[in-house]
């Protein structure tokens, strides 16, 4: 039976879960407590029998054999409190998760109430996210305990219909299926804490985003209004009794704590302050190493200056006003009010510091050979004295709008503060782009339009476009009443402008620090080469990797640096990273980019013991049988597809893609891409019965078509075959199975030669027969049986035409062959004088197609009724014609 476990009172609204190990142990002590061992010992007596039903009439046992069975009978009787100390188990998580629930539902009612500040929203969202982990985690680890005690439940099969299963499995079905109901409500509880943070954390965000959007486009009094100013000039009185009354404090302050270490500690810290600023411009240009006589310094050493000149240059500036705070915070001599103002002051010149050394690092007015961006000299010169200005404007009304704070000034001094920064910053801005127009111009000496051929400024019309679209925004913004808005828009454009210069020149750094040291001939690559046996291809690749990680890193990292001025915090991306990477659902679909990755390095590292185990059965234990090279082939290649195979089945597995799911898949996919894939299918189809019929082995010369070669490798699509040309042809292998291919090695690997042999008429053909054959049985690869045979195939004119057949010992020898046959048989008939030699005077001409012309001859004689010669002196008159013109063409030819 089920016991609903008992519920603790609720703590207040600030109270925290304990730990989530107590938790997990609790749960696994219950599972093990509700899954005791089976026994097949008799169930013990129901409690409410008595002692008489089990004796005899003089309170003796009725027999023997009932008091043999008590002591068995109490074991199990003894087995009932394990069970029973399950619930308590479960009390002590359940306890836990309502102690959960109470600081959610506290959270959730703190969130109905509309003062919430920004800060009150990021405890409840923090205290929301704590709470949801916990819970989250322990919601994953009681899968694995869930997960077993439904495969307990199912060993014991489903429970009979007809007939009453025995009290012993009847009371371990219950004992199990009460197991996995505890623990599956107390998972299906711990996911519905999980949504409700989930949901708290939502809200919290919404919240901020309304409350930030609200703030940001709040409006104002008009800047140009005269009202405005009228109440400005009213409370300036005001606010100059409350900086005298600042001033007077701080005396007072001095006069109280101004003893002599106080006074030189804070004097020291000026000194310090004051030589770093002023010294850092001394060390800077010597700590960089510019010299100023190398025309062309490499890309290297202009990264590296650049620095070193900005780190020089900013470091010390940021130790001197961090000094100077110190010191005003620890010797007490400024109101607490009015240290703000003092970490405004010191922090803005620590900020035209870095914009300093920014430019100086990045533009190099001063030294151009050094600079390592690709801007004109007055362009350096001209964003050099943009950005200082405007880092020294936005420095001046910090300071003021902090002195503003400290003095609690009124709101309208404030709103004029900030509206007469922000119209500054727009009228430097717009002066700044002004002198970036092109001014210098060469008009061309002839009358059309004016194209342009010159410019000097560096800078592209896109990013001046933008700038006048800031300034028109900035100043428009100001003046109308939104100064909120304009002011944030400043710091943001500072902020932006800043990430971005220091992306470039990280994205630079990146670029030859790590890709140029691997790609190069440096120190690094030739080490690496030397010591791993990379080749220079494969350090090449690993730097245009490494460099792609490292910018997308970058570019991300910019990103959230970008978004972070508008509400975005790290602990949104964190969260936002954690659930992308560990799940998310879309529908009813979960997609975890942990699980694909790994899945992906499952296939992957499947893949590689895959190849290893190939070139292990193909470099060492086939070489070491007797099996030929093709079957080695068939072997290995099969070995590589049920690696390859089982490698995807198990990335898969671990995906949560099971083969049932992957079945109803390829039976939807099926029907839609079956006519495309039936190609590849056939194809695939047809390798197999190639690796097991073997009709063409790894090794074989085969013809195929007008290409002939031999095969290569025998893969599942494929076949490629290597022609005596070098050339590779890739035959589908439908085309082997259902095409005509010939196989010149298929039984054994010898093969025919044919030479044709033309002897003159007037020669002894079984002599030149004889001799034919001799050459034949004297070279070494003719097999003697089937003896080398001479086929007399014309008599011809004026030649006799012999073809020479012999049989070799390999087939891949039948040219060298064939061309040892034409050099020996031309060199013997030569010797004997049954081909003779040609030369100048030796041209032999046969006319043919005479008969015709005779036979018209003839006709025309008999017409006319002249007597026909008769046939017999027609030929050999025909004969003496052909001799007496075969002459006269040889002198001729003489």
């Amino acid at each position: 039976m089920t016991c609903t476990p008992a519920r603790t009172s609720k703590p207040d609204g600030g109270a925290r879960p304990s730990r989530l190990a107590t938790l997990f142990a609790a749960v696994m002590l219950g599972l093990a407590a509700a899954s005791p061992p089976a026994s097949a010992e008799t169930p013990a007596q129901s409690p409410a029998q008595t002692p008489a039903q089990t004796q005899g009439p003089a309170g003796k046992p009725a027999d023997a054999k009932a008091a043999e069975t008590k002591p068995a009978e109490a074991k199990p009787a003894a087995a009932k409190p394990a069970s029973a100390e399950v619930p308590e188990q479960f009390k002590a998580v359940r306890a836990k998760l309502d102690a959960a629930k109470a600081e959610l539902d506290a959270r959730e009612k703190q969130l109905g109430h509309t003062d919430l500040t920004v800060a009150d929203l990021t405890a409840i969202r923090d205290s929301a996210v704590t709470v949801t982990d916990e819970i989250r985690t322990l919601v994953t680890r009681l899968d694995a305990p869930l997960e077993a005690a439904r495969e307990r439940l199912a060993q014991l099969g489903p429970k009979p219909k007809d007939t009453q299963e025995s009290a012993d499995v009847a009371e371990q079905r219950a004992e199990r299926e009460a197991a996995v109901t505890r623990i599956d409500e107390t998972q299906r509880l711990a996911r519905s804490l999980v949504v409700q943070g989930d949901q708290i954390v939502d809200r919290v965000s919404n919240r901020r985003r309304e409350s930030f959007t609200r703030d940001l486009f709040l409006r104002s009094q008009l800047l140009i209004g005269p009202g405005f100013w009228a109440k400005v000039m009213a409370d300036v009185p005001r606010d100059t009794r409350a900086l005298q009354s600042a001033v007077s404090d701080i005396g007072l302050l001095f006069s109280r704590n101004g003893s002599l270490t106080n006074l030189l500690f804070l004097g020291l810290a000026f000194g310090i302050s004051v030589a770093l600023y002023f010294g850092r411009r001394n060390i800077a240009p010597r700590g960089a190493r510019r010299d100023a006589g190398k025309t062309e310094p490499s890309r290297r050493a202009r990264l590296l200056a650049a620095w070193r000149v900005i780190l020089l240059g900013t470091v010390p500036a940021v130790a001197g006003s961090y000094a100077v705070y110190y010191a005003l915070d620890a010797t007490n001599l400024l109101p607490s009010r009015l240290l703000p103002v003092a970490a405004a002051i010191s922090g803005g010149l620590a900020f035209i510091a870095f914009v300093e050394a920014l430019c100086d690092g990045l533009l190099s007015p001063e030294k151009p050979a050094w600079r390592p961006t690709p801007v004109s000299d007055a362009a350096a010169t001209r964003l050099t004295r943009l950005a200082v200005g405007i880092a020294t404007v936005v420095t001046v009304v910090k300071s003021v709008e902090a002195l503003n704070s400290g003095i609690s000034a009124a709101l309208p001094i404030s709103i004029a503060t900030r509206g007469l920064g922000a119209v500054a910053t727009a009228l430097i801005l717009g002066i700044g782009l002004h002198r970036f127009a092109d001014t210098e111009q060469e008009e061309e000496a002839c009358f059309g339009p004016y194209v342009p051929t010159k410019t000097t400024t560096g800078i592209g019309g896109p990013a001046r476009l933008l700038g006048w679209a800031a300034m028109a925004v900035i100043g428009l913004g100001a003046l109308v009443g939104y100064v909120a808005f304009v002011t944030f828009l400043i710091d943001q454009l500072i902020w932006d402008a800043g990430v971005l210069v220091l992306l470039y020149l990280l994205v630079q750094s990146v670029d030859v620090f790590i890709g140029r040291a691997l790609s190069d001939e440096t120190r690094l690559a030739t080490a690496l080469q030397a010591n791993t046996g990379l080749r220079k291809r494969s350090l090449n690749q690993i730097s245009v990797l490494a460099t792609g990680a490292a910018r997308v890193v970058l570019f991300l990292a910019a990103a959230v640096l970008v978004l972070a001025p508008w509400g975005l915090d790290s602990t949104d991306i964190v969260s936002s990273v954690r659930q992308a990477f560990f799940g998310f659902k879309v529908g009813d679909v979960t997609i975890s980019l942990s699980s694909i990755v790994l899945g992906i390095g499952i296939l992957v590292v499947g893949i590689f013991i895959t190849k290893g185990v190939q070139r292990w059965l193909e470099n060492t234990y086939l070489p070491a049988t007797d099996l030929d090279a093709g079957l080695r082939n068939s072997i290995t290649t099969v070995a590589g597809y049920c690696g390859f195979l089982l490698a995807l089945a198990l990335a898969f597995s671990y995906l949560g893609l099971s083969l049932e799911k992957l079945t109803l898949v390829a039976g939807a996919l099926s029907v839609g891409i079956g006519f495309g894939l039936q190609s590849i299918v056939n194809n695939f189809v047809s390798g197999l019965l190639l690796l097991w019929e073997r009709p063409i082995r790894v090794g074989d010369q085969v013809v195929i078509g007008d290409s002939e070669g031999i095969v290569k490798r025998i893969s599942v699509r494929s076949t490629e075959i290597q022609t005596f040309d070098r050339s590779a042809v890739i035959v589908p292998n439908s085309n082997l199975i259902s095409g005509v291919v010939k196989n010149r090695v298929r039984g054994d690997r010898s093969g025919r030669v044919s030479i044709t042999v033309s002897v003159l008429r007037n020669q002894d053909p079984v002599r030149a027969a004889e001799m034919i054959t001799g050459c034949a049985q004297a070279h070494a690869d003719v097999l003697r049986d089937p003896p080398p045979r001479v086929v007399f195939k014309k008599i011809g004119d004026p030649f006799l035409e012999f073809e020479l057949l012999v049989w070799i010992t390999d087939v891949s020898l039948g040219q060298k062959v064939l061309t040892d046959l034409n050099f020996s048989v031309f060199s013997t008939l030569v010797q004997a004088g049954f081909i003779p030699p040609l030369g100048p005077g030796s041209s032999i001409v046969t006319v043919q197609g005479l008969d015709t012309m005779q036979s018209a001859m003839g006709e025309i004689a008999s017409r006319f009724g002249l007597a026909a010669p008769a046939a017999a002196p027609a030929a050999e008159a025909g004969e003496g014609a052909r001799t007496q013109r075969d002459r006269s063409l040889r002198s001729a030819g003489g």
